[in-house]
């Protein structure tokens, strides 16, 4: 059995925890630079707002039924995700992180247990240790779990909690599960699969699975395996990243080199930290900018380039040095940037990084002072300690009007409550 906790319409879900006067009132998330719609609340789905929908095409439905526009505040959503997972965990030894919002866990020995009270249990306990309202879906594979969740976010007289015991128990239901909604279709093969006639859920797991792998993949075969109960699909630890990208969009169009090193040497920086964090060495960077491709008056420019490291390393100052070549080579002076980043290439862990006689390897590294860092970046806040080029102007940053309050990570903006 498999459990898949899901963290309701999560990024709204977290600003009503410390604003709890955002409760029934229509609200939406924006994305990097209040561009489009991330997140909605039930209230704002109501009216019509669409995922990914530039918020300037609905600004008379904002104004018209009062919508709260926030910008995206990923701080608090990532720590209130560390939470929620961090107590999910303890519901079962085996699980598997999916998303910021979504965790798989394993129930195998709980077959006997009334799992639907045990779902009940899970929502109390997050509910109470973070405020944030979750759906539990159980069942015998990671599919059907998926489907159970679905209907246990939208139909209310289940609690928040679906179970199906065997897959039989989700005959009745599939039905009511479009095919592009079934996890791991998507647009790509609904259309295929609805050419077949096959245009739900119920179709889906009704057809044949060897059919399925002659026509599609091994994966869709796997999907139609899953529905009709057979699990195929175990719970995964999370695997290094083979490469590290951190790119933005700026809030404000750059034309000076000093502003875009600043923009690129942050990202570097940031990279670093990550590649540090999962133990791993980098053997090369890419550095690429960008102007804005939907500006039809200004002129167009982009351009990337890859630079190797002489050896595997995580040093930022090995990292920052690249970055900065990297982008001197390929800036262009007269134009107007709009996005740059960079991406760490070909990662490896530090276990099977291979020594090289000519090169002394604790030497590029640091690793003292690289360690040094990165706990007084930890202890004391994020950028506490950082290199002079990364600058503290940051003209280049993201374009956020209506952020919310760190409300958990910076001792400045903790909630104040004050008694009368």
């Amino acid at each position: 059995m498999f459990a898949l906790i899901d963290c309701n319409n999560f990024y709204v879900s977290c600003e009503r925890v410390f604003n709890p006067k955002l409760e029934g009132k229509p609200v939406v998330v924006l994305s990097n630079n209040d561009g489009c719609v991330v997140a909605r609340s039930n209230e704002a789905k109501a009216l019509g707002f669409k995922m990914g929908e530039p918020i300037f095409q609905r600004r008379d439905l904002v104004r018209a039924n009062k919508v709260v526009v926030l910008s995206s505040n990923f701080r608090l959503y990532g720590d209130m995700s560390g939470r929620v997972m961090t107590l999910l965990s303890g519901f079962s030894p085996d699980y598997e992180i999916y998303s910021i919002d979504e965790i798989f866990l394993g129930l195998k020995g709980y077959e006997k247990w009334d799992l639907t009270e045990y779902g009940k249990q899970i929502r109390e306990y997050i509910l109470q240790g973070t405020r944030l309202p979750v759906s539990v879906g159980i069942a015998p594979t990671k599919t059907l779990a998926k489907i159970a969740n679905f209907f246990a976010k939208r139909q209310v007289y289940l609690g928040g909690v679906q179970v199906f015991r065997q897959a039989s128990d989700a005959k009745a239901k599939l039905m009511h599960v479009d095919v592009e909604d079934i996890w791991g279709i998507g647009r790509k093969w609904s259309s295929k699969l609805r050419q077949l006639g096959i245009c739900n859920a119920l179709d889906l797991a009704n057809a044949s699975a060897i059919e399925m792998r002659k026509k599609f993949n091994v994966m869709i075969a796997k999907t139609v395996l899953e529905l009709q109960g057979t699990s195929c699909l175990d719970l995964e630890e999370v695997a290094p990243r083979k490469n590290i990208l951190v790119s933005r969009s700026f809030g404000y169009k750059i034309e000076k080199f000093n502003d875009l090193r600043e923009a690129v040497t942050n990202f570097a920086t940031i990279a670093a930290e990550k590649l540090r964090g999962q133990h791993s060495y980098a053997c090369g960077i890419m550095v690429f900018v960008r102007t804005n491709p939907f500006s039809q008056m200004a002129s167009q420019y982009s351009n990337s380039i890859c630079l190797k490291f002489v050896k595997e390393t995580n040093n930022t100052v090995v990292i920052l040095k690249s970055a900065v070549l990297g982008l001197q080579a390929i800036f262009r002076q007269g134009y107007q940037y709009k996005k740059a980043g960079i991406m760490l290439l070909d990662l490896v862990s530090n276990n099977t990084s291979q020594e090289d006689f000519f090169i002394d390897h604790d030497k590029l590294n640091n690793k003292v002072l690289m360690d040094a860092l990165d706990e007084i970046n930890d202890k004391y806040g994020k950028k506490t300690i950082q290199f002079a080029v990364c600058g503290v102007r940051k003209a280049w940053g993201m374009h956020q009007e209506n952020i919310s309050p760190a409300y958990t990570t910076n001792w400045q903006e903790l909630l104040i409550v004050r008694a009368n």
